[in-house]
């Protein structure tokens, strides 16, 4: 009753799931993962201790086919099991039981496997594999979001739409540096959930992505100034020679403190606080 997407970035540095299924909260049941280890989809009739124990293997260096093998040949309902593992190298590896609903099936190459259960035809898991081996240039996540776009639009499940889940592992890549869990967004309940998914990942990454150095501005001159009237408009007094204090206050206020960046302003963060006040002209000289 689910299509999914388990796959590692080309550099081994990400691990992670995406799926889709008429199914209530399929996010919360299907993807599990752990930074430079390895990512499980378990689904069909689902099997929640597929991703502890595959993820246990993972760790003491069983290949992506080894886990699978293990974890169906350990389990009496096999047959009615579906399963997908990448590990931190290597080809990926995928399960589909014969009494699987159809149509139902999968395909694996050198970090991803993607399957499903319950689709229009073996063209939705042939678009997710394709989309991802052509998305190389896209960010991980939304390299992920691409390819179940692309399932979804080559049918998708035979009966219907109704959750999506997105999960990406990075060490040290999740809120301040304090844990491995990058993304982890659900729609749990929607009538249209990968697009409500992919709007929540542009709201995740506007938040939470921490900025690119090259793109900071420095925080003086006009442009202190002006971010200076804008916070003062919005209620934060600011000076204009030092600006910094207020907008780290607003900026916590409005989520933004990962996109921080001491004595420079992230453009991101600019576009957002002149949005916040529109009224206040900037100044001619102001970036």
């Amino acid at each position: 009753m689910t299509f999914s997407l388990v796959a590692r970035s080309d550099d081994g540095r990400l691990h992670g799931i995406v799926v889709a299924s008429r199914f209530l909260a399929a996010g919360a049941l299907v993807p599990g993962a752990a930074a430079e280890v390895g990512a499980i989809a378990t689904q069909a009739h689902v099997n929640l201790a597929y991703r502890p124990q595959g993820l246990a293997l993972l760790r003491t260096g069983v290949s992506a086919a080894g886990v699978v093998a293990g974890l169906v040949a350990a389990d009496p309902e096999r047959d009615h099991r579906q399963l997908g593992v990448v590990a931190a190298t290597g080809p990926g590896a995928t399960w589909t039981g014969p009494h699987c609903r159809g149509w139902a099936g999968g395909q694996a190459g050198d970090g991803w496997a993607a399957q499903g259960n319950i689709l229009t035809g073996p063209q939705v898991v042939d678009a997710l594999r394709d989309t991802w081996l052509a998305g190389a240039e896209l960010p991980f996540p939304q390299r992920l979001l691409a390819a179940l776009r692309a399932g979804e639009a080559a049918g998708g499940d035979r009966r219907g739409r109704q959750s999506a889940g997105l999960l990406v592992v990075r060490r040290c890549g999740g809120y301040g540096g304090t844990g491995d869990v990058m993304i982890d967004l659900r729609v749990d309940d929607h009538p249209d959930p990968v697009t409500e998914l992919d709007r929540l990942l542009g709201v995740h990454m506007l938040l939470f992505s921490r900025p690119d150095p090259a793109t900071l501005l420095d925080l003086t001159g006009a442009l202190a100034v002006e971010v200076a009237g804008l916070l003062t408009a919005l209620g934060y007094p600011a000076d204009p020679a030092e600006p910094e204090d207020a907008l780290v206050d607003w900026a916590g206020l409005e989520n933004l403190e990962e996109r921080l960046a001491p004595g420079r302003i992230d453009p991101v963060v600019l576009a957002h606080l002149r949005a916040a006040a529109p009224h206040v002209p900037a100044p001619r000289t102001a970036a």
